[in-house]
């Protein structure tokens, strides 16, 4: 008989999204196997160790809600909308009153008995089996289930608690992505490099501050992100790179995520307290940047500047934890030059979402450049070497360094020639490209600088003095 069947045109499995098509077929209406194996195997990644999904019962489950209860807008099938929806019906009917509210009655057959959200004839011999309330996951007496599928493999306890406990957590936080960590990094290190110039300081002091600072880019790189997704949490749901995140798809809850939060900005107190007491103040100060930047792309054009003022705060941390002072003539430059930068990068990473972020009344330096985009990081870029060139003169730096600010130039510039802004792949390996660059920087500056860090460190030998690098609070 021919009929319509749905096919997978497209899964991403990072994702779990799916692009479903619809054509005839000679077979009797249904679910194409391929699809069924894919969604198969995604709710057996979050199954319990003692149960797991056939073929057939995924096929049940998908007839019983695919119509709907699902959401399959513009032919996308979001996994993760099916599982966040069985969640919130064993939520709704967690009281019912046999208290079983998914039935198995064979291997072969699934029976889902929720009154009102999801119903199956079934058969009359049942087991009762109870989606847990808190995950996503099937749980059955083992003796039962090792009758029915004595060749199913157990997974590791240890396995299971990391997809479903703390991968959803490294997510929020963007610590599977670390180039947001090496983004924040790299001004903190030009910063520290700069301020080591003088050779007053211990180069184990300096290591030691440096170490510090990388913990505390990882995280308030993660307290940054956690407040984002808190506020976006609506529009992240409606734009297709971000509908996936744990706060949309509901592997953590609103609550879970505040509580998260708290922790990583009481570790980074931690972390900024290790600092003197000048530093401490300027630290502190940031967070009304970092609370404030996920809103700018409400109210300005321009919401790149505000992150750019966030995320290269530690071009001024960096020098003053080293010196107990800002050197404005160093500091300022180098703090507008890197905001420049971010600028330049994060508008290429804007593009990405440009027709989203049109549709939903989101604002951002990609679309507000459009198709003036390269002439905008053509200019960015200028600001940029123009204020690394002056913290270089400045600071007292050699050729080596114009050397390194040439490299970066060609880089950059190299980056905005062949960049595509309406190809989302594109953009984002330009984007990432920008690590490099923050390395570079660094790297001109260490030779650029070491002849006359060793010249001073000669100056100052016996003069060493860590009073600066002294913590505010625990001496």
């Amino acid at each position: 008989m021919i009929g319509k069947c749905w096919y997978l045109e497209k899964f991403t499995p990072k994702l779990l999204l799916g692009k479903i098509g619809y054509r005839p077929c000679t077979r009797k209406s249904s679910f194409d196997r391929k699809f069924v194996q894919i969604i198969t195997n995604v709710l057996n990644k979050y199954a319990d160790s003692y149960f797991k999904f056939t073929e057939e019962m995924t096929e049940i489950l998908l007839e019983s809600i695919f119509g709907s209860n699902t959401d399959v807008r513009n032919n996308i099938f979001d996994v993760n909308k099916l599982l966040k929806y069985l969640r919130k019906s064993v939520d709704l009917h967690k009281n019912h009153a046999d208290g079983s509210v998914v039935t198995l009655t064979s291997k072969r057959c699934l029976t889902l008995s929720l009154p009102g959200c999801f119903c199956k004839p079934g058969d009359q011999h049942r087991q009762k089996a109870v989606i847990e309330t808190t995950t996503p996951k099937i749980v059955i007496d083992k003796i039962k289930v090792e009758k029915i599928l004595p060749e199913e493999k157990i997974q590791s306890g240890l396995t299971l608690l990391y997809q479903e406990k703390i991968t959803p957590y490294i997510r929020l936080a963007r610590w599977d992505r670390p180039i947001g960590v090496y983004l924040l990094y790299w001004p903190c290190a030009w910063s520290i490099s700069l301020a080591s110039l003088s050779g007053t300081v211990p180069p184990i002091a300096t290591a030691g501050t440096a170490l510090l600072f990388l913990v505390g880019a990882g995280l308030m790189r993660g307290a940054g992100c956690t407040i984002n997704d808190l506020w976006d949490r609506d529009v992240d749901a409606q734009v297709e790179r971000t509908k996936d995140r744990p706060l949309v798809s509901g592997a953590i809850s609103q609550r879970q995520a505040i509580g998260f939060l708290a922790m990583q900005l009481s570790l980074a107190l931690g972390v900024l307290l290790q600092l003197n007491c000048y530093s401490v103040v300027l630290g502190a100060s940031s967070l009304v940047l970092v609370i404030i930047y996920p809103l700018a792309k409400r109210f300005t054009n321009y919401p790149q500047l505000f992150l750019g003022a966030t995320f290269n705060w530690g071009a001024l941390l960096g020098y003053s934890a080293i010196c107990g002072h800002l050197d404005l003539s160093v500091c300022l430059p180098l703090y507008i030059s890197a905001m420049a930068w971010t600028v330049l990068y994060d508008t290429i990473y804007a593009h990405q979402d440009k027709q989203d972020d049109a549709r939903l009344g989101i604002k951002s330096t990609a679309l507000t450049f459009g198709d003036h985009t390269k002439q905008a990081l053509t200019a960015s870029l200028a600001v940029s070497l123009c204020g690394l060139t002056l913290a270089g003169v400045n600071a007292g730096l050699n050729g080596w360094y114009y050397m390194g600010l040439g490299v970066y130039m060609m880089h950059a510039g190299r980056q905005i020639y062949t960049l595509n802004p309406d190809n989302p792949a594109d953009c984002a390996d330009k984007f990432k490209s920008n690590s490099m660059v923050g390395l570079i920087i660094l790297l001109g500056i260490l030779a650029g600088g070491y002849q006359q860090y060793l010249d001073n460190r000669k100056k100052n030998q016996g003069k060493d003095t860590i009073d600066a690098t002294r913590s505010c609070v625990f001496g």
